[in-house]
């Protein structure tokens, strides 16, 4: 009993729950973006892995970590171009062409990651971003060694957070995304594109989405593996739902689900077998589902959210 409760006095144990959460810092502000302007983006899950493997394999190439960060980027606003061009000006279902772009994505990352490597059985290595050296603060006790295992990677993902919450809140076009996520018409009627506003927020949350990815190949880890994204998709859609389309929610809800999932790997330890490791794979994904659960019922969805928009419809 004791021993699980000093887990939580742990700093590594904190570290480790602010990088596990990084990625889906990224997601979630993605899908919480897009779903703002109305649009749903299943796409989520093949973009992280496209973004994986882009950045990655950039680096690879020779450009530098932050230029991988930048192609990343790019890819994931190229998938988001297609995802808005089905749905926003065509109007075809949210929904299909969503699981349709994360089919495209994966097949084209792994696709090309065998072109690229073919008789290779182990991935090639790049050198990550190195841990941050913060001055004054990373010299303090408890807090110092938490700052100390994070990369300028992490560092971005909360700026992220920030920006977008300045943006949604205290902008003209935070504004009229957000309008244009629930009265499209009335953004029409202020000589606004409501095509243009929506294909803007899903190409940008999409590069967003990518960058989640990014950060497991250039930071987390040094290499890109299959399977690597193992349903973090998945999990911010669900979180931006529990975070009612807030980016400080988001953040909240991306740490809570990192703090279970980095607790769950150090009850593993401390049982020694004893349970199942199944059954602590599964507490951060109970959480997920109990989370949605519990918060959809009263949650203040965008009302013109998958709802398709055609100029001068009433």
């Amino acid at each position: 009993m004791w021993a699980a409760l000093d887990i939580l006095l742990q700093a590594n144990f904190w570290a480790a729950t602010i990088r596990i959460a990084t990625p889906l810092i990224f997601g979630v502000l993605g899908a919480l973006l897009c779903e703002r302007a109305g649009v749903l983006n299943l796409g989520i899950e093949g973009i992280f892995v496209a973004g994986a493997m882009s950045g990655w394999l950039a680096v690879y190439l020779g450009l530098p970590l932050w230029g991988g960060v930048l192609v990343a980027a790019g890819v994931g606003a190229l998938f988001g171009l297609i995802h808005g061009t089905l749905t926003v000006p065509l109007g075809l279902s949210q929904h299909v062409t969503g699981i349709g772009v994360t089919l495209l994505a994966t097949s084209i990352a792994y696709f090309g990651y065998r072109v690229a490597f073919p008789n290779v059985a182990t991935p090639p290595r790049i050198e990550p971003f190195a841990p941050l050296d913060v001055p004054v603060l990373g010299d303090l006790p408890f807090v110092g060694p938490i700052l100390g295992q994070q990369t300028a990677f992490t560092v971005l993902a909360f700026v992220c957070v920030g920006l977008v919450a300045l943006v949604l809140a205290r902008t003209p076009l935070g504004l009229a995304l957000r309008a244009v996520g629930d009265n499209p018409e009335a953004v029409e009627a202020q000589g606004l594109s409501v095509v243009g506003l929506r294909m803007g927020a899903v190409m940008a949350g999409s590069a967003l989405m990518a960058l989640g990815g990014a950060f497991l190949t250039l930071s987390a880890f040094n290499a890109f593996y299959f399977g690597m994204i193992n349903g973090r998709g998945w999990v911010c859609i669900a979180l931006t739902v529990f975070a009612s389309w807030r980016p400080g929610k988001a953040l909240l809800g991306a740490l809570l689900f990192g703090a279970l999932d980095a607790y769950q790997l150090r009850l593993q330890t401390i049982t020694g077998g004893a349970v199942p490791s199944q059954i602590f794979l599964m507490l951060p994904y109970i959480f997920s589902i109990a989370a949605l659960v519990l918060v959809a019922r009263r949650a203040d969805y965008p009302r013109a959210l998958m709802k398709p928009y055609f100029k001068g419809q009433r």
